[in-house]
């Protein structure tokens, strides 16, 4: 390639165009990036964790990953508890619910064991494992518990997904008997692929409506979902929403000022932040206090997006979604609502603006989602989620990078 051609291509990598890579570089340096991960959390109600102890049973759990590679490792958490957890195995294998794939199946290791104990506060890395993992594939992660367990184990409540729980100790050749069914995820954090060092990943920071409550159970038909399979699988889609967070504080699970640092800086590989949330401090705002709190809200987002910045990513804000009709609504909300996307729109302290106001809301009356998008009037359903995920994908851009 000539010194013409040379200039060329490192123009283009520059520009701000196509969504995704069109190729990698040949000789690329391979990565550790994110393909899935949630934001850990501790159980908050009798329901958010099974009617008997983990001790001694299986827990089958199912993620839906972003981006495919061939070296693989899973980070297992005990953070939010208060006692050790003695983990006897875990493997994953393709397949969805209490159904997998016994040939694909593979033993995570940890310092070459299967099994660990996790002290209270510890997460764990497992060693690289070969694994053919597929872009936009589900992901079966099998956790085997021992004697001890944690009474309220570190967990993300709002899975979206069934995990199928056996007493005993689960093998990927025998039958997986299944003794309860709970909608949560336990002990898994996140998981990381070696990709190719152009691979671009984003982390979402959210709520409710990035967790993905109106989505069909079992069905990943998140708005971040739709955004992976927006990318084809060529980017790496991470969601930290947690269900009920704030941004400030007040709403359930640590909000997002004190779990950024680990839900947002610790992903690897994530050069994207998206920040959608802020409806629940809106919403949570006493009367008289909602001008307050929008103010707080952008003092917020403005810190938020310094750290980001200062661990070099581009942050881009999703304005707030409409509510009326939901008790979330009044007009001081509302108004409330208005400023801080007034503010999200005009003031250029962001890389870019996500509007999903506007994609969403209804035309004849702005302040209300779109009928056909909402069945509670607050969150999102799988049509509004996948125009979401889909418009989402057209906003964050990617430099395209030529093949020699």
């Amino acid at each position: 390639m000539n010194m013409k051609r040379n200039l060329g291509v490192a123009l283009m990598a520059l520009t701000l165009g196509s969504n995704v890579a069109v190729a990698q570089a040949p000789a690329a340096q391979k990565d550790w990036k994110g393909t899935w991960a949630t934001a850990i959390e501790a159980p908050l109600d009798p329901w958010d964790y099974p009617k008997s102890s983990l001790s001694n049973r299986s827990v089958r759990q199912v993620i839906h990953v972003s981006i495919g590679g061939e070296s693989l490792r899973m980070m297992l958490s005990n953070e939010f508890s208060a006692t050790p957890v003695d983990i006897k195995s875990v493997y994953i294998a393709n397949g969805d619910l209490d159904q997998i794939d016994a040939k694909s199946a593979k033993y995570l290791k940890f310092n070459g064991k299967k099994s660990i104990t996790l002290e209270p506060g510890q997460t764990i890395f497992c060693d690289d494992l070969a694994y053919d993992l597929k872009p936009l594939q589900r992901l079966s992660v099998t956790v085997c518990y021992g004697e001890r367990t944690p009474e309220k184990p570190t967990t993300h409540r709002g899975s979206r997904t069934t995990s199928y729980i056996m007493k005993g100790e689960s093998k990927p050749k025998a039958a997986f008997v299944v003794d309860e069914k709970i909608d949560h995820w336990y002990s898994i954090g996140s998981l990381d692929v070696k990709a190719s060092s152009d691979v671009q990943c984003i982390s979402v920071l959210g709520n409710s409506i990035t967790d993905g409550r109106g989505t069909t159970t079992n069905m990943q038909n998140r708005w971040t979902d739709f955004l992976a399979e927006a990318y084809e699988g060529n980017v790496g889609v991470l969601n930290l929403g947690i269900g009920g967070n704030a941004v400030i504080e007040g709403g359930l699970s640590q909000p997002a000022l004190k779990r950024f640092d680990r839900d947002i800086l610790g992903q690897r590989g994530a050069g994207v932040l998206v920040i959608f949330e802020g409806v629940n401090d809106i919403g949570g705002a006493w009367k008289g206090r909602s001008e307050e709190k929008a103010e707080k809200l952008i003092e917020a987002y403005k810190t938020l997006i310094d750290k980001a910045r200062k661990a070099g990513m581009r942050v881009y804000l999703g304005t707030i979604t409409p509510f009326k009709g939901n008790n979330y609504y009044n007009i001081w909300h509302e108004a409330a609502r208005q400023y801080v996307n007034e503010w999200i729109r005009n003031a250029g302290f962001a890389d870019g603006v996500i509007d999903f106001d506007q994609l969403v809301r209804d035309e004849a009356d702005p302040q209300k989602l779109k009928a056909e998008y909402s069945d509670d009037w607050l969150h999102l359903n799988p049509k509004g989620y996948e125009a979401m995920g889909k418009y989402a994908a057209t906003v964050i851009t990617w430099p395209v990078l030529l093949a020699e």
